[in-house]
Order: C-alpha cells, then sequence, then structure tokens
C-alpha cells in the first residue's frame, strides 16, 4: 500500500482497541493515518519518516540533504501532549522510525501554509527575502513552527540556538534570523490552534486503544511496550534486542551503513522514563527523557550540564535523544559521560528481577561496553546537587561549534581549601581512549598541591602518560594531547579569579 492511498480519515479514530497489534496510527495534520506492517509491502519498520514523505507526491516539500541529522533539510514538527496541551517540537525526520509517529501529529511543511493562506512564518520568511534556493527553506520554517508557539519571547541567542540545527547552503542566515526574530513568541491564533483540542481529543483516543505493539515485517520484529513492566519482560525474552528511544544513533546503521536490523525494541513511549524530580540533595532523571527537556530544566541546578547540552547536536536531535540512550550507548566521545562523571551520577539499572546501582565512574567498561546485563534496562540517571566549594566546568572542541561530534571533551572537578590547595580534583577525557576515561597520573599529582601555574604546567606533562590517543579523520594523536593538555590549563585560567 503506498503512503498515499493509505486510510486517511479526517479526526476519526478506529473503535478497536490494539492488543499486541501490528498497526500504528498517527495523524498526519489533521488526518488518521494507520499503517498496518502485517499487510505493507512498501514500508518497513525502519522506514525512516524522511523516505515515507518523500515517497508521497504531495508531502516532498521536506527535502533530504545528509541522512544523518546534520543539515536540517528534512525537518519536521512532532506534537504531542503535555499537561493538556500541544508541545511541538521541530526533529529530524531522517532519524525517525516510522513506528516512532504513533500516538502523536505529525505536521509537514505543506501543512504550515498554502499560497492562498501563508502562515505568518512563511510570511515573515517573504519579508525579509529568507529564501534563495529554496532547498533549506522547509527545515528553517519547521524549526521556526516552536519559536512561533513559545508563550515568552526568547532572547536573540536562543532563536539562534534553535536554528543552529538548519544549514543554508547560500548562506543566507541574516535574513533567515531577522524572520525568526519577527515570529518568536508571537503565539498568534493559526490553523493549529483552531484543531488542538480536536487533536488532543483524537490522540488520547488513540493512547486508550494502545496495548503492546508488535511489528513483525520483512525479518524485523519492532516492539512498542506501554509500560515499564512490558519492557522489562521484552527485554529478558529479546536479550539481543536493539533499544531505542529517540532513534537518533542507531538510525544511522540503517540510512548510512545499510544495515539490517532483526529485533528492536522502541521506548519512546514509557512515561515512565520520561521524568524529573528534584530534592535539595539530589536530582533523578528519567533515562527516556530527552536532553532539551533536561537541558531546559536543569541549566540552573547543574550549569556545567546545561552548557554540554547546549552544544549537543542540534534542537531537533536533543528533541528525541535522551540520556538514557547517550549512557547506553558507551561512546568514547559520548558528550554526556565526562560531565556525568564530574558530577558524580549514579546509574539506576533495572531489571525483572530487581533493581541495581552503579556509579558512571565504574558503569563503562570497554569501548562501547558497559557494566548492564542483557536484561536490564537504565531506568533513572541520579545526580547529586553539587555543594557550593565545588568547581565543575565542561569543555568540548570539534571541528563546528554547533552540532558536531566531539574531537576531544573534558569535564573537570575541583575543591581547593582556603589556602588554595587541592583537596579533590577529577579529570574526565572523551576522545582521549577507547572509553572516557580518568587522567589519573595528573589527579594523583595535582591533589594536595598548592593551585597555581607552576603545578599546572608539570600536571599538563603527565597527559601523556596518562593517555595514548588514536590518530584519526578528526585528529591526530599529537594534537590530541596537545588539546588535552590546553583544556586542562583553560581549566585553571578560569578557577584563579
Amino acid at each position: 500500500m503506498s503512503q498515499i492511498n493509505l486510510n486517511f480519515k479526517f479526526l476519526k479514530t478506529s473503535n478497536f482497541t490494539m492488543t499486541k497489534s501490528s498497526t500504528i496510527q498517527f495523524l498526519h495534520n489533521n488526518r488518521l493515518v494507520e499503517i498496518d506492517f502485517s499487510k505493507e509491502t512498501e514500508h518497513t519498520p525502519t522506514t525512516t519518516v524522511l523516505q515515507y514523505l518523500r515517497k508521497s507526491h504531495e508531502h516532498k516539500g521536506t527535502k533530504e540533504g545528509c541522512a544523518e541529522g546534520d543539515c536540517g533539510a528534512c525537518t519536521v514538527n512532532i506534537a504531542e501532549i503535555s499537561n493538556n496541551e500541544l508541545k511541538y517540537s521541530a526533529v529530524n525526520s531522517c532519524l525517525l522510525f516510522l513506528p516512532t509517529l504513533h500516538a502523536k501529529q505529525l505536521i509537514t511543511i505543506e501543512n504550515l501554509g498554502t499560497s492562498n493562506d501563508l502562515h505568518d512564518i512563511q510570511k515573515a520568511m517573504l519579508q525579509t527575502d529568507a529564501s534563495q534556493c529554496g532547498y533549506c527553506t522547509p527545515g528553517f520554517a519547521m524549526s521556526m513552527l516552536p519559536l512561533f508557539k513559545q508563550k515568552s519571547i526568547p532572547k536573540k541567542e536562543e532563536i539562534q540556538l534553535a536554528l543552529a540545527g538548519n544549514l543554508c547552503r547560500c548562506t543566507g542566515y541574516r535574513p533567515i534570523l531577522e524572520a525568526a526574530m519577527q515570529i518568536a513568541g508571537k503565539n498568534s491564533p493559526d490553523k493549529f490552534t483552531e484543531n488542538e483540542q480536536l487533536v488532543i481529543q483524537e490522540l488520547n483516543k488513540i493512547h486508550e486503544q494502545t496495548n503492546l505493539i508488535e511489528i513483525q515485517n520483512n525479518s524485523t520484529v519492532y516492539f512498542i511496550p506501554q509500560n515499564l513492566n512490558e519492557a522489562l519482560r521484552l527485554r529478558n525474552e529479546k536479550p539481543n534486542a536493539i533499544l531505542i528511544s529517540g532513534s537518533s544513533d542507531i538510525a544511522l546503521k540503517v540510512t548510512k551503513k545499510y544495515e539490517h536490523l532483526n529485533e528492536i525494541i522502541d521506548l519512546s513511549h514509557l512515561n515512565e522514563l520520561n521524568f524529573i524530580e528534584k530534592t535539595k540533595k539530589t536530582v533523578l532523571i528519567g533515562s527516556g527523557t530527552t536532553l532539551e527537556n533536561i537541558k531546559d530544566q536543569l541549566s540552573d541546578i547543574f550549569p556545567a550540564l546545561g552548557e554540554m547540552l547546549t552544544v549537543f547536536g542540534s534542537r531537533q536531535i536533543r528533541n528525541v535523544a535522551t540520556l538514557g540512550g547517550n549512557i547506553g550507548s558507551a561512546s568514547p566521545i559520548g558528550d554526556s559521560l565526562p560531565i556525568l562523571m564530574a558530577y558524580n551520577a549514579i546509574v539506576h539499572l533495572q531489571s525483572a528481577e530487581g533493581k541495581r546501582q552503579i556509579a558512571i565512574r565504574e558503569f563503562i567498561t570497554d569501548y562501547r561496553k558497559t557494566q548492564i546485563a542483557t536484561n536490564e534496562l537504565i531506568v533513572t540517571i541520579e545526580i547529586p546537587v553539587t555543594e557550593k566549594k565545588k568547581i565543575i566546568k565542561y569543555y568540548k572542541i570539534s571541528k563546528r561549534k554547533d552540532l558536531d561530534i566531539s574531537t576531544v571533551s573534558a569535564a573537570f572537578e575541583l575543591e581547593l581549601d582556603k589556602a588554595s590547595n587541592v583537596l579533590v580534583f577529577n579529570a574526565f577525557y572523551g576522545g582521549m581512549a577507547h572509553k572516557t576515561s580518568h587522567a589519573s597520573n595528573v589527579e594523583q599529582f595535582l591533589v594536595g598541591k598548592k593551585w597555581n601555574e607552576e603545578h599546572i604546567n608539570l600536571a599538563k606533562a603527565l597527559v601523556k602518560e596518562d593517555f595514548k590517543p588514536i590518530s584519526d579523520a578528526r585528529s591526530g594523536a599529537e594534537a590530541r594531547l596537545l588539546m588535552a593538555e590546553n583544556l586542562l590549563f583553560k581549566f585553571y585560567l578560569e578557577t584563579i579569579n
């Protein structure tokens, strides 16, 4: 069945309950889409939303630029219910598997406005001459929709951050930014406002009808559990299944490496893993909480974590990527790992048999390997609230400031006594070894020493004893050592005043 002829109905859901169903339902603008993968021949569970849209003659405004979340040309919006309202999020459709849309509303550039009835965003882009070749324009407009829907007027820096995941090959950023500044926070009534309550009603119906979704198609089995117990049971029964929540990393296996994924457990619908709980001494973060939500809610409590998240991918990626996913990938250049180690975070694991917790400093065991058992899930990340006397900072070196993988990253923890002697010092580096690691010789040398330039220069020389980095496409080994030394010195300069 081609997607153009899928079972579209205007805001009318089916009246059956999904019990171990192979069917997903979502709203594309104001039309209900049902895809039964047991009958589907054109799409598979690992078809991306971009591929789905590009096969439709009616929805080719969404463009493919890079197919890896780097350019933003494929940006669409996903609307979900949050506090009885619709929350609009710009996402990269090239990194989302089609089943991820279940019980959500998909909004594409065609739904924004028409030539006879332009949306305020499109009017602003016309008035400021914000489109040149036009290839990137739909993606920029989609990134502006959440800005338009904001209830407060954002600062220029926030607007720039929201657009950082969109590249313009004609370098027309100035008029695009002018258009975004015109509409940001405007939140005036539009076609989406008119239908919002109906959309919420229909999405709630889909939620109420849904139990476990089990899709078997093209030798891929794709599970969408609706509660944690279901997920733990599946994890126990399917120890080799790939776990996804936002799929911003795993999707690349399909789109760039052309791998076939046999079994997938999609945790993105588990509200039990999507929360932030604050106390005076600690903060608990559900492993399914998106990085953008963490940045928005916790940057004041953990400033260094907020700084890291500001340069973690783009807003489109942060809107779907989760903290549990970044930790679980155990990448040696994973941006969250050094700073979580500096904050001495604790990883809470759970299986059908019980719970346990491991300090994140011990959680990573080798290249992309952790202490997690094959029947366990990361359910919570606990971060102790930092004592005022401790200084924690994060640094990242990459070829591009925004939307780039780290070449070298570092996070430092420092505590001095009144005489500026080092009581506590920890240094965690990414990109310097097969896993995120301590600079143990540097740490041992500095503890007990006076925090001054002489001792920092001596400590810099010990970096070569702690790490034997490799040379790759991002940097040479010698350059990485120099970067690591310079980040240590930069941290010193920022802490002596």
